[in-house]
């Protein structure tokens, strides 16, 4: 009886788990310029002498020239150039004689800066800036009657007291410069477009996303550089339009990874018809006589027909000779990627073709006859693998998606799957290994 657990539609809609890198690069120096561009002028304002520190003291912080950025591994480290003014309340007696008041001053300080970087599942970026260190540039002074009043301590405190109003900013920049989860939002987006790998197949990549991972954003010679991995199941889809792609999914958390694998996988296919392997089988066997016993018995094999039964392939020959009729042989199909062929293992009789050989043909048991058979069972599929592979590393080669969008890839190993039979054809599966980046242009750069 014929048996099929796979329609040609199964087949075609068959995934694959695949990973997909895109490849993001960021300029320091944009970063940096971004940054100068929003941190300008005035930074922080206290003007008060009266707080919770009654330092007596009032105070302007601008920025005097730019800030300078360097990254390393996963750090920053900012150079800030601050100018300061303060007005500061005194009270002295020089000669016993009491005076008071305010006296402005004016200094400068240059305050370095690190901030490491880290990145949540939900895609927010968090940078977490602390003052390294700061040197004086021109030091605070204030005289009256001639003396020097001691303000630098103060100064100092009411500095210690406020980085954190100059840290925030940075840190803020930091994460608005850093917008991962909408080039991840983008890329999520293109690699759900189908692409057309053989137009004259009607052939289409269609990938269905399901995760995204990435390494670490580590920066060398001005690049901050990380992978992003989008994980999910390559189809070849062989359709007449553009297959449909469903509605915009949330893009999932992230997952920090050491490393982001580039195992790109697709799967090639190649098939037979039974009405074409039975005909070339057929063929093969033509004026071709079997001999048994040492020649008492000869029979010749007249037609050949194939159909599936689950995972099995029937075979049924017709026989012609010492004895006449119909045999039924049962055989798992492979593919054998050093002949390139669709090849049958463990061919044998069916159980009741077996009974019957038994009570009136015991001799063709004897001869190896199955053995034979499964020799003789083999069909070239090889050349339509490696076309397969040739139209899809073509399209690969240079793929425009969109403008600005380039999916570029190499296709290697070829590795067999399974042969799966459907109620027309044997359908030979292989996965092309290989490596598949798509670039694009707006994450590389801000």
């Amino acid at each position: 009886m014929e048996e099929y657990m796979y329609s040609d539609k199964a087949i075609q809609n068959e995934k694959h788990l695949s990973v997909m890198n895109v490849p993001i690069e960021l300029s320091v120096k944009e970063i940096e310029n971004q940054i100068n561009a929003k941190i300008k002028g005035l930074i922080y304002e206290d003007n008060s002498y009266e707080d919770e520190d009654n330092d007596n003291l009032k105070a302007k912080v601008w920025k005097i020239s730019p800030i300078r950025v360097v990254a390393i591994d996963s750090s920053f480290l900012f150079e800030v150039p601050l100018k300061i003014w303060v007005s500061a309340g005194y009270k002295i007696s020089p000669l016993g004689i009491t005076m008071s008041g305010y006296k402005d001053t004016e200094f400068s300080i240059r305050i370095r800066l690190i901030s490491k970087i880290g990145i949540s599942p939900n895609w927010q970026v968090k940078s977490e800036t602390y003052v390294d260190s700061y040197d004086w540039i021109s030091d605070p002074s204030v005289k009256v009657a001639g003396l020097n009043i001691p303000i630098k301590s103060m100064a100092s405190r009411m500095l210690n007291k406020n980085f954190d109003k100059i840290t925030e900013a940075i840190d803020q920049e930091v994460a608005n410069n850093l917008e991962l989860k909408k080039n991840a939002e983008l890329a999520w987006n293109i690699v759900r477009q189908p692409v057309m790998l053989a137009e004259e197949y009607d052939t289409w990549l269609v990938v269905v996303p399901t995760s995204v991972v990435m390494t670490p954003l580590l920066a060398k010679n001005g690049v901050i550089r990380a992978v992003l991995g989008i994980k999910g199941y390559t189809q070849t889809i062989t359709s007449a339009s553009k297959p449909t792609v469903t509605a915009v999914q949330k893009l999932p958390d992230l997952q920090i990874t050491p490393k982001v694998t580039d195992d790109f996988k697709v799967g090639l296919i190649s098939l037979v018809s039974y009405e074409d392997a039975g005909r070339l089988a057929t063929a093969k066997m033509a004026g071709e006589t079997f001999s048994f016993l040492g020649g008492q018995y000869k029979v010749n094999v007249t037609s050949v027909e194939l159909y599936g039964q689950n995972d099995k392939l029937v075979i049924k020959a017709g026989l012609a000779g010492s004895i006449s009729g119909y045999i039924y042989l049962k055989g798992i199909p492979y593919y054998d990627p050093l002949t390139q062929q669709l090849s049958l293992k463990g061919l044998d009789y069916d159980l009741e073709t077996r009974n019957t050989i038994v009570r009136t043909a015991g001799w063709l048991l004897q001869g190896q006859f199955s053995r034979m058979m499964e020799k003789k069972m083999t069909f070239p599929v090889g050349d339509q693998i490696t076309e397969a592979k040739k139209t899809i590393q073509k399209a690969l080669g240079n793929y425009k998606v969109t403008d600005g969008v380039t999916l570029k890839g190499t296709l290697s190993d070829i590795q067999p799957d399974k042969v799966y039979l459907t109620p027309k054809h044997l359908y030979s599966v292989v996965f092309a290994h290989g490596k598949v980046n798509l670039k694009v242009d707006g994450m590389k750069g801000i």
